[in-house]
């Protein structure tokens, strides 16, 4: 049986705030969506991103990018956060430009967010990769 360890830092991190602001929005701009029936682009678009966003706060959440050791967590997390943001900023100008109705408008207002949300993410988390770099030497080289 696996023991997991909740790392309840996380929740208070500011990466866990962005990650739990990115779950709000897209569930809100999900039901928006949906309750306009809006286009179904639209909608699809806030489920995926309130699920992989789901996943990824579960991951760090629990500790499982420490198990797991098939992938480069950080680097997808950064991957999918640019990848979402690109959707979002696209979906979020589309809505809030044709605005249909009520519910359109605040649905791609909250893509917009989300996009903000999104890009901040990537970048803090973009900063804390290492990527191996070279160690600096005390002495210079003759």
């Amino acid at each position: 049986m696996v023991q997991l360890d909740v790392n309840v830092d996380f929740v208070r991190s500011v990466r866990g705030g962005l990650k739990l602001g990115r779950i709000v929005l897209a569930f809100m701009a999900f039901v928006s969506f949906a309750a306009v029936r809006g286009h179904e682009a639209f909608v699809t678009l806030g489920i995926m991103e309130f699920v992989i966003t789901t996943l990824f706060f579960l991951l760090y959440l629990l500790g499982l990018q420490k198990k797991m050791h098939c992938f480069f967590w950080p680097l997808a997390d950064v991957f999918n956060s640019l990848v979402a943001a690109l959707f979002l900023i696209i979906v979020g100008l589309c809505a809030t430009l044709i605005k249909t109705n009520t519910g359109t408008l605040v649905g791609g207002v909250f893509c917009l967010l989300s996009f903000v949300l999104c890009i901040a993410d990537a970048v803090i988390l973009f900063k804390m990769i290492t990527f191996n770099k070279e160690t600096r030497r005390n002495a210079p080289q003759k």
